[in-house]
């Protein structure tokens, strides 16, 4: 799998490029602002992307969808929850994003356990609610992309209208604690982890779990 993170946009929100070693084909996750730069990146890759996917609905992880969409002619993936959110200025809270716009429309409604196909490789999707209500992560066997429910060490806040806490701990006890320790976690903002690591140092899930 190629994998590459981009921290983009004011608040340094990890977008990430992923493609198909095989057939090269690409899906872009969270392209939160930079759209010149990730488009580039694409380039450089020599990646085919027909997916954009956003883990959630807050401008900081959507405001270069339109950018991104309009030079690729990529489907828009986001889930139902947040599908509205994505395309409201106010809802997605764009106006902290100096150059963002409003995204286009979901081209896909996502919900829980659905699949999204990248050539050879395949995810599904874990609705995480709690800092939206339509949170989500990308799962495969190796590797989580967590958006903003999971980060090293932290999660995501739950102060942003539509937030809950304790709907946040439930996803981190019920969806990701029971993850292999092995799995790879890539957040919306910060370094890399696992869920081993996780579960060893991160109070918010160690409390999630109950220790």
């Amino acid at each position: 799998m190629y994998l590459e993170r981009m921290e983009v946009g004011p608040v340094l929100t990890n977008c990430y490029l992923v493609g198909c070693e095989e057939t090269r084909e690409g899906l872009l996750i969270d392209p939160g602002g930079d759209g010149e730069r990730i488009l580039n990146a694409v380039r450089r890759a020599g990646l085919t992307v027909r997916q954009l996917l956003n883990t959630h609905g807050h401008a900081d992880h959507i405001a270069a969808n339109a950018a991104v969409k309009r030079a690729l002619d990529c489907a828009i993936l986001v889930h139902e929850a947040d599908a509205d959110m994505i395309t409201s200025r106010e809802a997605s809270l764009l106006d902290w994003i100096p150059g963002g716009e409003p995204s286009p429309q979901a081209d896909r409604r996502l919900r829980d356990g659905d699949r999204v196909v990248v050539g050879t490789l395949e995810f599904r999707v874990v609705h995480l609610p709690g800092h939206t209500p339509g949170g989500i992560g990308l799962l495969d066997e190796a590797v989580l992309f967590s958006g903003d429910t999971l980060f090293a060490e932290s999660m995501g806040r739950t102060d942003l209208p539509g937030g809950s806490e304790d709907a946040l701990l439930r996803s981190l006890g019920e969806r990701i604690a029971p993850l292999e320790e092995t799995v790879a976690v890539y957040p919306g903002h910060g370094p890399p982890t696992t869920i081993g690591r996780e579960k060893e140092r991160n109070p918010y899930l160690r409390l999630a779990m109950g220790l």
